[in-house]
This record gives structure tokens, sequence and C-alpha cells, in this order.
């Protein structure tokens, strides 16, 4: 039997197009080519390497065995070359002129504060543009090239174009209003007694986790799109929920909420990572801005509070309690949606 032959970039690009596609007809569309020109195309690819790629005894050309094997290796090649073509274009084109990240909303604000203040001094003539979204809508950005940088957690079902290097972790703790009945309970609150009692989820706008849940424990819940407004009605009493143990942290110490100890864990820790996409190249700014996220996550790294974010915190803690008692006056206490009666009766 002869060796394989040497395949070429257009032919691999034809045969990915024919299975992303489903089928020939849709991939002379895709590709603006006709039918014939792509039979052709992916008959000279098995020539080559001796080997028949499509089985295409049924109405639908569907892989083989050995086509399955060498689609990953012709996907591999493709974003090879993609990656090496944005390369060069970063290296002839120079400093980019705006960067645009999107930041997960569990990321810590004093940290983004203090990289994004040093990219505006060693970067001053390159734009910024920053978006806050939520679990899957991060990576669902940064696959659509809206953003070219991401600071994501882990989703299931990111494409493979996407790429990620670690950049620290969120700790979440379960936290509810002081006078929440969840809140009067000492010691471990049982799971069954936990499920009772309404429980507000932030919720993903992307498709991404479509269908999925991420730490939904309870049988109500009320889903949020937005860290922020989930802030607002825990504080006030509404449900109970996860939340980043840096954003509570001050009204936990001001006894504004109060820690759950849940049969679950009081606290679990999930990784974040820098994500973007492997067919394209960052240029200088983005880079730079990249490596500021990974080394911010680094363990030794310190993330002491400088005086003036000191301040940044407490005024902040001052407009939530504001805002906080402006959204009691607005809802009369006989209208504010209360937790059902504990319940120990198993379900």
């Amino acid at each position: 039997m002869r060796d394989p032959g040497l395949p070429s970039l257009d032919q691999l690009r034809v045969f990915i197009a024919v299975i992303d596609h489903g089928g020939f007809a849709h991939a002379a569309r895709a590709l603006h080519r006709t039918q014939s020109v792509i039979s052709y195309t992916i008959a000279n690819l098995e020539e080559q390497l001796n080997v028949a790629l499509l089985d295409r005894s049924k109405r639908k050309p569907t892989l083989t065995e050995a086509g399955r094997a060498l689609l990953a290796d012709a996907r591999a090649v493709s974003l090879k070359v993609d990656g090496m073509r944005a390369r060069a274009k970063a290296l002839s084109a120079g400093l980019e002129a705006e960067v645009s990240l999107v930041v997960d909303v569990m990321f810590s604000t004093c940290k983004l504060v203090r990289i994004l203040h040093a990219f505006q001094k060693e970067f001053p003539t390159v734009a910024m543009r920053l978006r806050t979204e939520a679990l899957g809508a991060v990576t669902q950005l940064v696959v659509d090239r809206t953003s070219h940088i991401g600071i994501s957690g882990w989703m299931p079902g990111t494409p493979d174009v996407i790429e990620r290097q670690a950049c620290g972790f969120v700790t979440m703790v379960p936290v509810v209003a002081p006078d929440h009945p969840l809140a009067q309970i000492e010691g471990v609150v049982p799971t069954a007694v936990l499920r009772e009692h309404t429980q507000l989820v932030l919720t993903d706008r992307s498709t991404l986790t479509q269908g999925q849940d991420f730490g939904v424990l309870a049988l109500r819940d009320w889903r949020l799109g937005d860290l922020s407004s989930k802030h607002a009605l825990l504080r006030n009493g509404i449900g109970w929920g996860n939340m980043p143990r840096e954003f509570v942290q001050w009204d936990l110490d001001a006894g504004r909420l109060v820690q759950l100890q849940i049969a679950e864990g009081s606290a679990f820790s999930f990784p974040l990572y820098v994500i973007r996409r492997g067919d394209e190249e960052p240029g200088p700014a983005s880079r730079w801005l990249m490596q500021q996220f990974m080394e911010s996550g680094e363990p030794g790294v310190t993330t002491a509070l400088t005086e003036r974010e000191t301040a940044e915190h407490a005024a902040h803690a001052q407009q939530a309690a504001a805002q906080a008692h402006a959204y009691r006056q607005l809802i009369p206490p006989a209208e504010v949606a209360v937790a059902a009666p504990i319940s120990l009766r198993p379900r």
C-alpha cells in the first residue's frame, strides 16, 4: 500500500465544511462553490490520504471511522494556520487601536480596577471597551468576536476554538438577611429545610448553558439577570443565595447579611480563566492585559486594599444601604415576599 500524500489546506477546509454544514450542497453554498467542485475536492483528498473519509451510501454523507479520526487532525491544522496568519497580521499591524474586554460579574472589582488603571498608564492611546456579564454570556461574546478577551469560569459546551489560562478563583458563600427564617437556625441547615425557601439564582443570558443549573438547591427559585439586583433582594430578606465573599464581606461584617452553614458546604470556590479565540492572535496591548489578569491570580500576589480602595468600598456600602432603605420604602412590609414556614418533614 502506498504512503499517504500531502493534502492541501483547501482540501482540509472543504472536508471540515462538509461536516459542519451537513453535506456537499450546504458546504458549496457556504464556500461559494459548486457542488461538483466540493465533491471533486473530497474525492481528491481521499485519494491523497488513501482512505475513505465519507460514507456516501446514505442520503446524507456520514463520517467513516477513518474520517472521524482524521477530522480532528484537519481541524487542528486549520486552527494552527489561522493562528499563524493572525499572529503575522498582528505583528505587521503593531499596536491595536482598541481592546474589548468582557469580565464575569464574579471577578474581584478591586483587582479589575487595579489592572485597568495600570493598563491606562501603560497604553494611553488604546481605547478600552469593557462589558460585564455572567456565566456563559462571557464566553459567548468572545466566541462571537464581540470581545477580544474574556474573564470567565469554564462553561460546559465551550467551543474548541476558545483557549484559556488560569487567573485565580472566586469563593462563594450562601447568605441570607438576619431576619430571614433560615438565619434563626443554629448550626447546619438541613438540605430539606433549605429547599423549602426561595433561592435567588443568577441566570445565564446566553444559550451556552441553556437548561443547566449551577448550585440550585431550592424547589422554588427566582432568576435574576445581574448580581446587584440579587444583592439588593438578599439584603431585604427575599430569599437566600450564593454570593462572592468579597462582594458581601462588608455586609457580613456589619451584620446586614448572615452566612449560612449548609450541608453542601458553607463556602465553595470555582476557578476563573482568561479566555480568547485560539484562531486570533492578540496584539501587544491585549497580551499585556491578559498577563496582568493571570498574574493577579498567582499565589503570593498581594490583594491588600489601598487607602483609596478602602474608601471606595465604604462609599459603595453606604450607597447600597441607602438604596436598600429606598427599596423598603417603596414596598409596604405586608407586600414583601416572605419565605414559607420551616418544615422538617422529608420530601
